[in-house]
């Protein structure tokens, strides 16, 4: 009741007051939270575009077929696509592995760059893996580099000072995760979709996002993807302004988001992060191994028992979520800049948000 009074009430920054009621609230009263997993009144189903994607590209990311998805819009929210978790089984460990284990290496760019030398952020999975696999429950355990890291930017590489991209600031993106992002662009009917830039999120039990949109991007017309991964969160999509009250809906591992059109550039965040659903240390879908029959040309690699178990490790206690989208049109190059290499300093590492421009610094123990 209370956040649906809340809700109603507009005024000077609702989503504030949305915010810290989530941030704030006990997670056995979460009643007005949208659960796609059990559509109500405000979710409709949305229409995929099946033939965009064949079924071998949709094995080879590590998907069902588009024709087995389901997909869900908002009203009030048009271009905003929810689609619960079309992962076959065993593969969201692989996204989850190259999050830790890959996608933070040099020349990619993390918080951790910011306070030490360059020879100490090599290899963070190498020197965290062990402390991890030994991690028990005690809070006052010291925490692993991995467990340290807050972001980790792909492709082009956000400039925290000017709020830009840059065309000298850039390095290779994944491929493969570029292959997963133009399939599930493709099949919310963005052919030709670009990953050109990416942050990923690491989220813990205390961790929030802050409010704010993503339009540091030259192109809006494409989407703004958003994968999930580990233990869960709210999400709170809101309007064009602050004074607009968002709506909270659940995220729960493997579950992915699409902002495109009108969606694309309203308000969002994360206030709290919390354990799945389920009661378990791992929710079931991380539980399942990958088919040891692979397609061929697949993007999936197989995890060592070694590795997943360092990945499991650090699930039990965090989420991870993967932004990427499209920076430049076809064609278009950036404009030019006097006096800017494009190195900009990143927020600390305290600052826990994404990628935009008009974000609000935010802290993950406060709202």
């Amino acid at each position: 009741m209370a956040a649906a009074a809340l809700t109603r009430e507009g005024g000077e920054d609702a989503f504030r007051r949305l915010f810290r009621f989530y941030r704030q609230r006990d997670t056995s009263d979460l009643r007005g939270v949208v659960d796609f997993s059990v559509p109500g009144a405000q979710v409709f189903r949305s229409q995929l575009s099946i033939t965009s994607v064949s079924d071998q590209d949709a094995y080879r990311a590590g998907l069902q077929p588009v024709s087995q998805w389901k997909a869900y819009g908002l009203n009030g929210y048009p271009g905003f696509i929810f689609i619960p978790n079309p992962f076959l089984p065993g593969c969201q460990r692989h996204w989850v592995k190259q999050c830790l284990k890959l996608y933070p290496q040099k020349p990619n760019v993390c918080n951790l760059d910011l306070h030490m030398a360059p020879e100490k952020t090599i290899d963070l999975w190498g020197q965290s893996k062990e402390q991890l696999r030994r991690k028990g429950s005690g809070k006052r355990e010291p925490r692993s580099l991995l467990e340290k890291l807050r972001w980790v930017t792909l492709g082009y590489h956000y400039n925290w000072d000017t709020k830009k991209y840059s065309a000298n600031h850039h390095t290779p993106f994944p491929s493969d995760l570029a292959f997963l992002s133009e399939q599930v662009a493709a099949a919310c009917g963005f052919r030709g979709f670009q990953a050109q830039a990416g942050i990923l999120n690491y989220y813990h039990f205390d961790s929030s996002l802050g409010i704010h949109v993503d339009e540091s991007e030259l192109d809006h017309s494409r989407p703004l993807l958003s994968f999930s991964f580990g233990q869960s969160s709210i999400f709170l999509l809101g309007g064009l302004k602050r004074e607009e009250a968002p709506t909270a809906m659940f995220m729960h591992s493997g579950d992915i988001m699409v902002m495109s059109g009108f969606s694309r550039l309203l308000y969002h965040a994360v206030p709290r992060v919390f354990p799945n659903p389920e009661g378990t240390a791992l929710p079931s879908c991380l539980d399942q191994a990958l088919s040891s029959a692979l397609p061929v040309g697949s993007v999936i690699e197989q995890s060592s028992e070694e590795d997943w178990q360092v990945c499991a490790k650090y699930l039990q206690f965090s989420r991870i979520n993967m932004t990427i989208r499209q920076v430049l049109a076809e064609g278009q190059k950036f404009p030019e800049e006097c006096g800017t290499n494009g190195e900009g300093q990143a927020p600390s590492e305290d600052s826990h948000r994404g990628e935009n421009s008009r974000a609000k610094r935010h802290k993950p123990d406060t709202d």
